[in-house]
């Protein structure tokens, strides 16, 4: 996972060959800069895809989950995100909610979400995974590389 690299100067160095998301997200993991390959998983309200997914080899790539920017329940906690520090996992993306924030904040693992919510999400596994999801003006592609840090997230069709 590189984190010498600032989304700033990616996009000065690589103009529109990147696509920026324009969806406003907050930092809540202790790697505040991430990189990685993209996995996807489109859900909504159902973090059963979300576990399965990060309890498996991650390899340095990045989960972006779209939850339809519910704001309803959370898509991830700190025990799923153990997990998903234990496989190998770069960061998680989620369009959606997280919950256990402080928590979160102590683990080695990029985390960027809309918000938090204390409430639970359903466990039945509902969704699609490694599918194109598109938020925030960016389509997220498996296989292509995102980038994230304090200013935002940049995607590109291969590693740069």
């Amino acid at each position: 996972m590189a984190t010498n690299f600032t989304t700033a100067d990616l996009i000065d160095d690589h103009g529109d060959t990147l696509r920026s998301c324009s969806t406003q997200f907050r930092l809540y993991g202790g790697h505040e800069v991430f990189s990685g390959p993209i996995r996807t998983v489109r859900c909504h309200e159902d973090n059963g895809l979300v576990k399965q997914i990060l309890n498996s080899p991650g390899e340095g790539a990045v989960l972006v989950v779209d939850g339809n920017g519910s704001l309803r329940s959370a898509l991830m906690g700190d025990m799923i995100a153990e997990a998903a520090v234990r496989n190998g996992w770069a960061g998680v993306v989620i369009n959606g909610v997280v919950r256990d924030t402080v928590a979160l904040g102590r683990l080695e693992l990029g985390v960027k979400a809309l918000g938090s919510n204390p409430r639970k999400s359903l466990k039945d596994g509902a969704g699609r995974q490694d599918v194109p999801v598109t938020f925030g003006d960016v389509t997220f592609v498996p296989g292509e590389w995102l980038y994230s840090d304090h200013d935002g997230i940049v995607v590109n069709e291969t590693r740069i």
